[in-house]
């Protein structure tokens, strides 16, 4: 699967990547994937015309948290890592239009995981992109919010 743009994977459930294709989709599917979140709002330039529909006749399960690029939101996070562990056990696909948003909303799962240490877990961002000014105040914002929980 590694075809999908900025394809990352995590372990041997979670994995992360830019908007997979119609087809790329049914390659998750036979690859035992059982759920996709979606962290792009569905009128991206890159989104699939009826996402939704084409996960959920894969017999996959389909979460969208729309995140807005320019504006993410400590709720979101909040409502992607509830998402995450209720899913823990499902082999899972974290996906937005090119892996920015999924990198960082992923990396912050692992880090309130204990996965990931602070260091680690920015170190796992950065193999897919440099956050920006707004990203990286988001991310900061949300490693103090996660730590004091």
């Amino acid at each position: 699967m590694t075809a999908i743009f900025n394809f990352h994977k995590v372990s041997d459930i979670i994995t992360c990547s830019g908007q997979p294709t119609e087809e790329q989709l049914k390659q998750l599917a036979t690859e035992q994937y059982r759920v996709i979140i979606n962290l792009a709002p569905h009128n991206n330039k890159f989104a699939l015309p009826d996402e939704t529909a084409s996960v959920k006749a894969l017999d996959m399960k389909y979460c969208n948290i729309p995140v807005a690029f320019d504006n993410p939101q400590l709720s979101e996070l909040t409502d992607f890592i509830e998402l995450m562990r209720q899913y823990s056990s499902q082999k899972t696909l974290v996906h937005c239009a090119a892996n920015y948003r999924a990198s960082a909303f992923t990396g912050l799962y692992l880090f309130a995981a204990e996965k990931l240490n602070e260091t680690q877990m920015q170190l796992f961002i950065e193999e897919v992109w440099q956050p920006d000014a707004v990203w990286q105040q988001f991310i900061d914002e949300s490693l103090e919010h996660l730590k004091s929980q």
